[in-house]
């Protein structure tokens, strides 16, 4: 590859009409490299492989990212009214947060729900709160992302066939579905079956989409969480790239050939407060993830190479001391994505240390956003970044760190990464690993060895009065359960017991279960009462204790 080259891709692209040039009125290129353009193999250009550079030719000269901020909370209707609000604000797409009783794969009147309802996002129960919840959403002219694991196949089906009866066929839908079940029972601890037949829902979801999805990204294969949870820049990246390869061996054992299915697939990455080390970190999954596709699991396709990511900034750096801060930390982080080359970025609220956002909270987070894409400057040139001494030699060293990982769950699979990853869960050896690197940190912090501003030091003003935050009533959770009961009360009974026995059947077999879940969705079906179905012929996921 030449800078001839990709100068002839760049000019075949579509690029912004805006002036590409400093604040003082200094022209700026599009690219910046040696001036001999002896660029290395492993550095490259934009949009070439291994794509450390990003994975197109423009950057952000071609596109932004999508600002695509994360809501949910409560009902679906005050959920419904958040949505509208992002979107008129600027936001280019949607993410959907779930409360805990969906995660789980409960219903709202479970006894295990009761003061969970609405709390961490908004409850989703049956196909009437799917439709309630995009309700005058255009959901062929908007992406939408739903953050959900264990029940995610179930959930994905509501919204298919709520898209359905709004006149919208299924491959006019753009968004994603995160499904990476992998690390949950790694970090996130939001399961509901065993790990082989949560893949294998896994599986028929990326088969399903394959076929008759072509614009849905069927996994987000999500480093966030295990980065919330602890671990070290090198274990998220590592760890996430390590199942995403177990999701491209499950997919292939399936009989798919790797470039149907692969550049649907999709990745979630944390922003942490580590400047550059996050920018090295994307820089690295890029290119580690173009060299396996490539080398290991055949790819043709360059699409399949080609790592798209979705971030967000750091939930576990935000401080519920002095919580304004927190916009700060964010805008940090914000920029921290953007340089790495992110494709969608979400920020987080100033009070989420503390409670859902509010609506001025989500924003000032949105205004973040806005900021770092029309006033810093960071989208004038394509990987600014690229050529760095010090960012380029971070970004060798964690793609060491990774391939050091990848070799011992490979080992431990006998040369298969998804049997490492099944065998290694069951040992405990991720969990024992982010769990380690959390308490080294947290030491670090106690020990005043690292500061964190407002916690540790500079303490002046954590006693003012707090910010006003948002409250999720108990009628919210009432109303919900109301409206679950009714829904309940108005269903042909005999038409959900008959959807839910095919579907238990289907799943004793290798049958694909989506249209299963879908003609399940139909009938009203609740997302309790499926993940219950499935869990008398898959079991339920007991974690064992590990010391």
């Amino acid at each position: 590859m030449t800078r001839e080259q990709w100068q002839e891709e760049f000019n075949s692209g579509r690029v912004r009409d805006v002036d590409y040039e400093t604040m003082s009125g200094v022209p700026l290129d599009p690219l910046y490299a040696p001036v001999n353009d002896d660029v290395s193999e492993t550095v490259g250009w934009p949009g070439q492989y291994p794509y450390t550079r990003g994975v197109h030719p423009s950057g952000y000269r071609g596109r932004l990212w999508t600002m695509r901020m994360f809501a949910g909370f409560g009902t679906p209707e005050s959920t419904n009214q958040r949505f509208k609000e992002i979107l008129a604000a600027g936001g280019g797409g949607l993410s959907t947060a779930f409360d805990m009783p969906t995660l789980m794969g409960l219903d709202s009147d479970d006894v295990l729900s009761i003061g969970e309802v609405g709390r961490c996002g908004v409850a989703v129960d049956t196909l009437a709160d799917m439709d309630v919840l995009y309700n005058g959403i255009d959901l062929s002219a908007t992406t939408t992302s739903m953050t959900i694991n264990a029940p995610a196949a179930a959930v994905w089906a509501m919204f298919v066939a709520n898209a359905e009866n709004q006149g919208v066929g299924r491959e006019k839908l753009g968004g994603t579905l995160q499904n990476d079940i992998l690390k949950e029972y790694q970090a996130q601890k939001e399961w509901v079956f065993p790990p082989r037949p949560s893949m294998r829902l896994v599986a028929d979801t990326i088969e399903f989409a394959s076929n008759e999805m072509p614009n849905w990204n069927s996994v987000s294969i999500s480093g966030y969480h295990i980065r919330e949870a602890g671990s070290t820049a090198a274990q998220e990246l590592a760890f996430t790239l390590a199942n995403g390869f177990a999701y491209i061996e499950a997919a292939v054992e399936r009989g798919l050939d790797v470039d149907e299915f692969a550049p649907r697939l999709s990745f979630f990455f944390n922003a942490h407060i580590d400047f550059f080390e996050e920018i090295a970190k994307y820089r690295a999954a890029r290119r580690i993830w173009a060299k396996w596709l490539k080398k290991r699991y055949g790819a043709k396709d360059p699409k399949s190479m080609m790592m798209r990511f979705h971030t967000q900034t750091a939930g576990v750096s935000l401080t519920a001391q002095q919580p304004e801060v927190n916009i700060a930390r964010t805008a940090i982080e914000g920029l921290a994505g953007v340089l790495g080359g992110t494709q969608s970025l979400h920020t987080n609220s100033m009070d989420e240390a503390l409670a859902l956002p509010t609506e001025k909270a989500a924003r000032i987070a949105l205004r973040t956003q806005q900021v770092i894409a029309y006033e810093t400057g960071a989208t004038n040139v394509v990987d600014p970044l690229g050529g760095s001494w010090f960012v380029e030699a971070l970004t060798d060293k964690l793609e060491a760190e990774a391939e050091q990982m990848f070799a011992h769950i490979d080992s431990n699979g006998d040369g298969s990464m998804l049997e490492g990853a099944f065998r290694l869960i069951d040992e405990g050896w991720y969990q024992g690993n982010i769990a380690d690197a959390a308490y080294d940190f947290e030491k670090k912090i106690n020990s005043g060895r690292r500061v964190v501003v407002g916690v540790n030091e500079f303490t002046e003003g954590n006693d003012e009065d707090q910010i006003d935050l948002l409250k999720i009533s108990r009628e919210d959770e009432i109303k919900q359960i109301k409206s679950l009961h009714q829904v309940k009360a108005d269903r042909n009974q005999m038409a959900v017991d008959r959807s839910l026995i095919s579907l238990a059947r289907a799943a004793e077999t290798d049958a694909n279960l989506m249209p299963f879940l879908i003609d399940s969705a139909k009938s009203m079906a609740t997302v309790g009462e499926i993940m219950h179905s499935l869990a008398e012929v898959f079991g339920r996921y007991q974690e064992r204790p590990f010391i």
